[in-house]
């Protein structure tokens, strides 16, 4: 081949080359722009565009027509007060302030905004420690009403019966953390019932949409896991097992599915799961590098809002020194201040929710 040939044949390579490689990076820049996007994530997550605020947002619910979704707001960071009680409007993508005295406000995921009465429930240190209050969507003074009064117990974590008439909420002696207990207070009354007993560690509960379930968090042997209290029988039975802390559960419309928080040697930080009522293998829902947390279902099924933030990055380990790593991590930094997060409900499970007008195939 002659050389005039040969840098021919060379040009050529060389331009197929370029025009295969320019569009395959342009690809790679564009996909790895999309992943870095902020307030996106590979698992399909979005973060709810509350942009005006600073602090910890957390505890999402929805509203009863799914429209709204109301939060906490610590400003001082992760759990620290003073809390407010603020409300995002889908359709303006404005969030609103329900609540801000100074005082830790604070709401819960799952059912906290009741239909029937437009009430939301939440606790309070507007007294001399957390008692249960409730207050109107659209709030003047004449629709705070307090729930609880209790110079022995403070109580935090209120979850509305859908009839609205009775709140579950968790219940500690002042000034001790521990022996969490499930109690139940009927509006308009300050008479309250134990449904755990004393000795347990219970918390957490919320109740069912058909009002026939409660379902709540015990921890045995240094772990937490999901239980379930039958309101017509008070029966309790122990719904999850295995490796694993699973926390901040809730129902799903038709109240025969649970999304709720879980971390494992497995998983670097505590992501979402769902599982049925009756039991059985739970579904992985979010999968992120980072903890997710406090979820809640959309009225119609098809979303689920959360909590969710960024630890430090945590080498890969396994069983016990996964778990020493978080133990680590969380005496010399505290959890981070989370965002709002929603993400879409996948559709094989969707199709499986018994909603009005969908097809219904309930997991045995």
């Amino acid at each position: 081949m002659s050389i005039k040939n040969r840098l021919r044949s060379i040009r050529t390579r060389l331009a197929l080359t370029i025009s295969i490689a320019v569009p395959a990076t342009l690809l790679i820049m564009a996909v790895l722009s999309e992943e870095l996007k902020p307030g996106y994530r590979q698992d399909g997550a979005s973060e709810l565009p509350i942009f005006n605020l600073d602090g910890s947002l957390q505890n999402p619910a929805w509203s009863p027509d799914g429209g709204q979704v109301v939060f906490t707001r610590f400003r001082g960071g992760y759990n620290n007060a003073p809390g407010d009680l603020m409300i995002f409007d889908w359709a303006s993508a404005v969030a609103k302030t329900l609540i801000a005295d100074g005082h830790s406000n604070v709401s819960q995921p799952g059912s906290s905004w009741n239909a029937r009465t437009d009430y939301i429930v939440f606790s309070s240190t507007r007294t001399d420690h957390d008692q249960i209050f409730m207050i109107k969507s659209q709030p003047t003074l004449e629709t705070l009403r307090q729930l609880t009064s209790d110079e022995q117990y403070m109580s935090y974590e209120p979850s509305t019966s859908p009839d609205g008439q009775s709140v579950v909420f968790e219940s500690h002696i002042v000034d001790q953390e521990g022996n969490g207990r499930i109690r139940q207070v009927a509006v308009g009354s300050l008479e309250v019932d134990d449904l755990t007993d004393e000795d347990e560690d219970c918390r957490q509960p919320n109740w069912s949409p058909a009002g026939n379930l409660i379902v709540y968090q015990k921890k045995d042997d240094g772990q937490w896991d999901l239980w379930i209290y039958d309101v017509s029988t008070k029966e309790h039975r122990k719904l999850t097992e295995g490796e694993g802390d699973k926390t901040d559960a809730t129902f799903s419309p038709d109240g025969h599915w649970l999304v709720y928080s879980s971390d494992s040697s497995e998983l670097r930080h505590a992501n979402l799961f769902v599982i049925n009522v009756r039991g059985g293998p739970a579904t992985q829902i979010t999968r992120a590098d980072a903890y997710d947390g406090a979820p809640s279902w959309s009225p119609d099924g098809k979303s689920i809002v959360f909590e969710s933030g960024t630890y430090p990055t945590a080498p890969r380990l396994r069983g016990r020194l996964t778990r020493m790593w978080r133990q680590l991590i969380s005496l010399f930094r505290p959890q981070p201040p989370t965002r709002i997060w929603t993400i879409k409900v996948p559709e094989d499970l969707l199709q499986r929710l018994c909603l009005p007008g969908a097809p219904c195939h309930l997991a045995r």
